[in-house]
């Protein structure tokens, strides 16, 4: 949950007082940041302390029912502490849930709806200003650190995998221009960030349903492509990663841009699941063997390659050869970074319907069977990198210690890089450093070098 406090005062009228609260996804967080950039420049003052705002806006996550349930109590707390509340986000879609608990709501809206967002805002509390709002960037404002970003690239998701709504919340694959989301790259590098995080609900997939590429681009009517978009933002000055990268063939070309030094050597590739059987109930793709097969590809190709997945376990029809399959699949593909959820049922799901329900007990214990290998695994992978010599990027300096990043740790999910001592270093500068010790999730290294 994030929140944030800035001031925007008018010179002859005191602002409204907004607070805001961000729940979900890294998607949802871009959602925020323009609602919160929208809100500053109309005059709107956003306050952090709920009980002292003039209205609460909730921006929700209703992927899972521990979101779901994680959102209610939310809008219930903001109810409680504030009385004036407006909802938005994926959570907006089943509004008759919310106004069931909670029919004191202001409004609800659903995700990625802006101006229906500053429509509910401006019933209740007027604009002290409108006109300024075409000369200030749209996401002038951001909820992370200032020296990395999410580019958000597409909304909506084509796929219909059968344990997921996205579809149905956020609507079909609708990709930005080309032009559009470079723009918003070069503003983000020039605002001092080191570090763009591109995200999409299948970052793959981008492109596939635009038809030509800008004119700008070519003189010939060319389609755009992840891989125009990747090589274009690999000329920027900052550290690329991409994130929710579905396996598609052309992930072969984008580890070549990897091993290029375009963009960071790391692939966020969600599997899912090793079982032939329960990725078909999935309505995933059913290759594990292509898999393995292309993963030793790629490190040869890119020895660098650092590669993140995530995993379901307790779905529905999931056996214990099933599991250990997928046991089987994480010893032989030796993945350096693993995230794996226990199997939860969703509202509108089409895996609702599936039969053979795994219990509550098995999901759990499967969960941490898996996590334990993993950890073996990870353990084993990072002790590889004793001696090693990395760029890092700082994120934060503490009294004795400044936390730091490797091209192979995504922010907030993936591991660290710990350099103790007191350094004269701020975040977002790059380090260059030596590894000197690790664990099963984070790395110990001694500087050798700063670069500000």
């Amino acid at each position: 949950m994030a929140g944030l406090t800035l001031h925007h005062p008018a010179p002859t009228e005191q602002p409204s007082k907004i607070a805001f609260i961000s729940l979900g996804c890294p998607k949802a967080t871009v959602d925020s940041e323009l609602i919160l950039s929208r809100l500053r420049a109309e005059g709107y003052s956003l306050q952090s302390d709920l009980d002292q705002a003039d209205l609460v806006i909730v921006n929700t996550c209703g992927f899972i029912e521990p979101a779901v349930d994680e959102s209610l109590a939310v809008i219930g707390e903001a109810l409680e502490e504030n009385g004036r509340v407006i909802v938005t986000g994926c959570l907006g879609t089943r509004a008759e849930l919310i106004r069931t608990h909670y029919p004191e709501v202001l409004a609800i809206t659903g995700p990625r709806d802006l101006e229906a967002v500053m429509a509910a805002v401006h019933e209740r509390l007027p604009p002290l200003q409108s006109a300024l709002c075409n000369l200030i960037p749209q996401r002038s404002l951001r909820l992370t650190p200032r020296h990395y970003a999410y580019l958000k690239i597409a909304e909506g998701c084509d796929h219909r995998c059968s344990f997921c709504i996205i579809p149905g919340l956020r609507g079909p694959l609708v990709s930005r221009p080309i032009g559009e989301v470079l723009a918003e790259a070069c503003q983000l590098v020039e605002s001092g960030v080191r570090e763009i995080l591109v995200i999409a609900q299948d970052t793959a997939a981008y492109g596939q349903d635009l038809k030509y590429r800008p004119d700008f681009w070519a003189t010939q009517p060319l389609r755009t492509h992840v891989l125009d978009l990747a090589q274009a933002l690999g000329e920027l000055p900052a550290w690329i990663r991409l994130h929710y990268v579905y396996p598609y063939p052309q992930l072969d070309k984008l580890v070549e841009l990897m091993a290029e030094g375009l963009i960071l050597p790391y692939l966020d590739m969600p599997l899912q699941h090793a079982s032939l059987k329960i990725l078909r109930a999935m309505r995933r793709p059913a290759a594990t063997e292509r898999i393995l097969e292309r993963l030793e590809k790629w490190r040869a190709l890119c020895p660098e390659l650092v590669v993140r997945s995530t995993f379901i376990v307790g779905f529905p029809g999931e056996t214990d050869d099933d599991f250990g399959m997928l046991l089987d699949f994480l010893r032989a593909a030796q993945i350096d970074r693993v995230g794996c959820f226990t199997y939860s049922p969703i509202v509108g799901a089409a895996a609702n319907d599936l039969p053979a329900s795994v219990p509550e007990p098995v999901k759990q214990e499967r969960l941490e069977r898996l996590m334990t290998l993993q950890a073996e695994i990870s353990r084993s992978k990072l002790a590889g990198r004793l001696g090693q010599r990395l760029t890092v990027l700082v994120d934060r300096v503490e009294e004795d210690a400044v936390i730091a990043r490797s091209y192979g740790d995504a922010p907030e999910i993936d591991g660290q890089v710990i350099i103790e001592g007191a350094w004269e270093i701020a975040p977002g500068d790059f380090m260059e450093v030596e590894v000197i010790d690790t664990d099963a999730h984070d790395l110990w290294a001694r500087p050798l070098a700063v670069d500000a």
